[in-house]
């Protein structure tokens, strides 16, 4: 079985998207006991879209594996420009070309967001939802994540520990479904961390930011 996980943000690195993929990683299993449990051992290839195009060899991973998890930030409700032109190219491929293996590949997402609330994701979900009834790909489902502009501050030594672990047992039941290739119902989760202590964490860091940059907070 061949899982490839999609990183789809414009950063190169050190987002929240590349985080979530990690984590959900681990969630996969990967020794030979866990491997049976399931029937067979995944492949996990992991790769990344930071450009409106999608290299040939990016494009041949796809074609040719049983699942992608496509992680990328919120950008105005919706899915970032650049990843739009991906998903636009990866349409006409499947459209001109004969590729039957692909029409069973299991399509799932998820959605970070600076917002709180997860359900901010919704119709970002809806749109790679959308992608899949286009193509006849199958959409297995996904995940609008909250908070996601502090969860490289919220790691934890232990799993199911501290404020991302109602994210991971989210990411679990995700991997869980990907690899018996069954789908779930579109899900929203936010951190366990208290929201109005959320809000003052952000606005202290873009305070930070604009006087790193020679600036004040009056100048926005």
């Amino acid at each position: 079985m061949k899982i490839v996980l999609l990183n789809g943000s414009p950063k190169y690195k050190n987002s929240s998207s590349e985080l979530l993929l990690a984590d959900l990683k681990r969630c996969l299993p990967e020794s030979a006991e866990a491997a049976e449990t399931v029937g067979r051992k995944p492949e996990i290839l992991e790769t990344a879209l930071h450009h409106e195009t999608v290299p040939a060899e990016i494009m041949d991973k796809l074609l040719s594996a049983d699942a992608w998890v496509i992680s990328c930030p919120l950008y105005v409700d919706g899915l970032p420009g650049h990843l739009l032109s991906c998903l636009l190219q990866l349409e006409d491929a499947l459209r001109k070309k004969e590729h039957p293996e692909a029409r069973r590949i299991f399509i799932y997402g998820i959605v970070n967001c600076g917002f709180y609330e997860g359900i901010q994701a919704e119709t970002a979900l809806e749109i790679l939802e959308n992608f899949c009834e286009k193509t006849g790909l199958i959409w297995g489902g996904g995940l609008g994540v909250g908070g996601g502009g502090g969860l490289a501050m919220m790691n934890s030594p232990k799993p199911e520990k501290g404020p991302k672990a109602p994210i991971e047992r989210e990411l679990r039941a995700i991997a869980e479904r990907i690899l018996h290739q069954q789908t779930l119902e579109n899900r929203y989760v936010s951190v366990a961390f208290p929201r109005f202590l959320y809000k003052m964490a952000a606005q202290m860091g873009w305070r930070q930011l604009i006087r790193a940059n020679g600036k004040r907070a009056r100048d926005l």
